[in-house]
């Protein structure tokens, strides 16, 4: 997922992975309370000589589902990192978790393996949980084994359920991205296919029941406004954002293309072009621009300070993230993606030899 990093702390900070900080969400907390007490009752059914215990033994399971929580995001970070993404923060919450990255640059083979490296790593601790279990006969070492064991196998196999905003969902967006070239398209496609999924759900929970004469149980209903409203709320953004998508995929970069003068940021005042009406341009000493010439500062050096006077010194210094690769005949899509992650009002495009094609500027789109 790609997402710009908030200002507002996501909740309790407790380490670094790949990286990023990662956070114990607030909402987090109210899971583990409704897992204490929804396990607390088993655990005291099965084990009636631990009393009021049981329901220690029920917070240790509910740190075992977070420790599963982030190791799922581990795998996902780590995949990440090594597909050359940057990794903004590791979150567990309500929902199980997120990791924010930056995957601009993605392609279909990259997104596919992002997306698989979390189900697999719970496949992983579900393979791990039953090695334990065989070791378990009775008593609280079996109930934790039991319950992680089967709390990993179902997350893993959820987790590549077809359809946005889940693992599996990307991997139908990927598939579809590689055929058919578009990413919006593969979008719409894992946004519909969650959809039909949440369908799929209610026609089990609720549709099922009442066919056969029978009524939903409370449980089943629940179920179905907390995780089909949460699948249904991600598959529509899916849906939403691959058809803006499709439209910059439409649209090329050459038609909002505004032409650049070079210069090197080392270089003294005096080198700077006579005024042409067009933006100039700092580059470092290997030509990647630095930013743009500030004609108010520039003003404020004298002409014989010129000479000893760099362009540096009067440039509007941007952020590296302002420069995408890229060529006039690529579309918008990268280009509007970095503006809107940096809320920067101008990219630079620059081509994989060096050349710097021009800027593309927010007030022109």
């Amino acid at each position: 997922m790609t997402e710009a990093t908030s200002t507002r702390s996501p909740g309790w900070r407790v380490g670094r992975l790949a990286g990023a900080p990662v956070y114990i969400g607030r909402s987090w907390f109210l899971v583990a309370g409704v897992i204490i007490l929804v396990f607390g009752p088993v655990v005291q059914g099965t084990l009636p000589e631990l009393g009021p215990w049981a329901y220690a033994v029920a917070g240790l399971f509910a740190i075992l589902l977070l420790i599963s929580v982030l190791v799922h995001e581990a795998a996902h970070a780590f995949m990440g990192q090594a597909c050359g993404y940057s990794v903004n923060r590791v979150v567990a919450d309500f929902w199980g978790g997120h990791t924010a990255y930056d995957s601009r640059d993605s392609t279909p083979g990259r997104s596919a393996l992002v997306a698989i490296a979390g189900p697999l790593a719970n496949g992983a601790l579900a393979l791990l949980g039953w090695l334990w279990l065989s070791q378990s006969q009775s008593g609280i070492s079996f109930l934790l084994a039991a319950g992680f064991t089967y709390a990993n196998a179902f997350v893993a196999a959820f987790n590549l359920l077809p359809g946005l905003p889940l693992d599996g969902g990307f991997l139908v967006d990927s598939l579809v991205w590689k055929l058919t070239g578009s990413r919006g398209q593969g979008m719409i496609a894992a946004g519909w296919a969650g959809r039909l999924m949440v369908l799929a759900v209610a026609w089990w929970l609720i549709g099922r029941p009442l066919l056969a004469g029978g009524e939903p149980s409370l449980t089943s209903i629940v179920w179905l406004v907390l995780l089909g409203g949460f699948l249904w709320f991600g598959a529509s953004e899916a849906i939403k954002v691959g058809h803006a998508r499709r439209s910059l995929e439409a649209v090329r970069v050459k038609d909002y293309l505004t032409q650049v003068t070079t210069v090197p940021a080392d270089a003294p005042l005096s080198h700077l072009p006579p005024p042409a009406g067009q933006l100039v341009l700092g580059t470092d000493a290997g030509g990647r621009p630095l930013g743009i010439l500030d004609p108010a500062a520039l003003r404020t050096v004298p002409q014989e300070l010129w000479e000893s006077t760099t362009i540096a010194s009067v440039l509007q210094h941007l952020p590296a993230s302002w420069v995408v690769t890229g060529t006039p005949a690529d579309d918008l899509t990268n280009v509007v993606v970095a503006m809107q992650t940096d809320k920067l009002a101008m990219i630079a495009v620059r081509g994989a030899d060096g050349m710097v094609h021009g800027v593309v500027r927010a007030q022109d789109l």
